[in-house]
């Protein structure tokens, strides 16, 4: 017998499966949970699309597919690999512009290697790969719209502020750099190749200018979580502990060369997960 292809959500899921902010989703209810792992699984392929190796070309052109499917998933013609992903559009009123906006950050490293950008561009970027996947999210959270869209743009830039952060060696090796200009300028490093940047002695007092902003920006965002509804971000809570816990660690060992990339062991995921599933 033939075994029976998995279901949408089971793809999605076992992608997921992962990730880092598997157990915030996992804590969600049924169609929550769900549509968490489709919106993660759409990020997932167009990201995987820009880290790619396949020519620049290539790339755009595979972006812009994706685009041309978004397009018709709204039009009400999804490709049947979107079905369970309009599912979710539809009973969670995510907005066409916020995918758009996740393709349009992937193209910003598919077309050419980002190297030290300024602090404009580096935010903008931000907006795109991961606030915008925010403003995605807390729709399906149930987040009332203004705390909604602060948040994700709070929570989002400092996450990935703090990915910034914690993979400068991995960025190096596929020859980005996306600590800002400014930042390294007022760390006396004159380079933007990756790899100068990654061995530089000065590169302490970069990074510490980019972990305060991240920090800023999880201030902010714990306050609005504060203020809302604890049901609706239960999951939000889970990934920003996690991910602060992330940049504290590199703060204190600090970001002289050699560095061990800074992760979060599962069982200190599973009682952040734990600690705020139920509240």
């Amino acid at each position: 017998m033939t075994a029976a292809a998995p279901q949408p959500q089971t793809a999605a899921a076992t992608r997921a499966s992962g990730s880092s902010f598997y157990f915030a989703m996992r804590i969600l209810p049924a169609a929550q949970r769900d549509a968490m792992f489709e919106i993660y699984s759409f990020c997932r392929a167009v990201d995987d699309i820009a880290d790619g190796d396949a020519p620049r070309a290539e790339r755009s052109a595979a972006l812009a597919q994706w685009r041309r499917d978004i397009d018709a998933l709204y039009a009400g013609s999804p490709p049947s690999a979107l079905s369970s992903l309009a599912g979710a559009v539809k009973q969670f009123g995510m907005r066409k512009d916020d995918f758009m906006a996740v393709i349009d950050g992937m193209e910003m490293d598919a077309v050419d290697d980002i190297r030290a950008p300024d602090f404009a561009t580096l935010d903008l970027y931000c907006d795109r790969v991961a606030s915008a996947v925010g403003r995605l999210s807390v729709r399906v959270f149930g987040m009332s719209e203004d705390d909604g869209i602060a948040l994700a743009r709070h929570l989002g830039r400092a996450l990935q502020l703090t990915n910034v952060l914690r993979d400068i060696d991995e960025d190096a090796g596929l020859g980005r750099l996306y600590l800002p200009c400014e930042a390294l300028a007022a760390a006396g490093i004159a380079s933007t190749d990756p790899a100068t940047v990654a061995a530089h002695p000065g590169l302490d007092a970069a990074c510490n200018m980019v972990v305060e902003r991240a920090r800023g920006h999880f201030v902010e965002a714990d306050k609005i979580m504060a203020r809302s509804p604890r049901r609706v971000v239960r999951a939000p809570r889970i990934m920003g502990k996690a991910y602060r816990k992330i940049l504290d660690t590199m703060a204190v060992r600090g970001f002289a060369p050699p560095r061990e990339r800074v992760r979060i062991s599962k069982p200190h995921l599973i009682g952040i997960a734990l600690r705020y599933a139920f509240i």
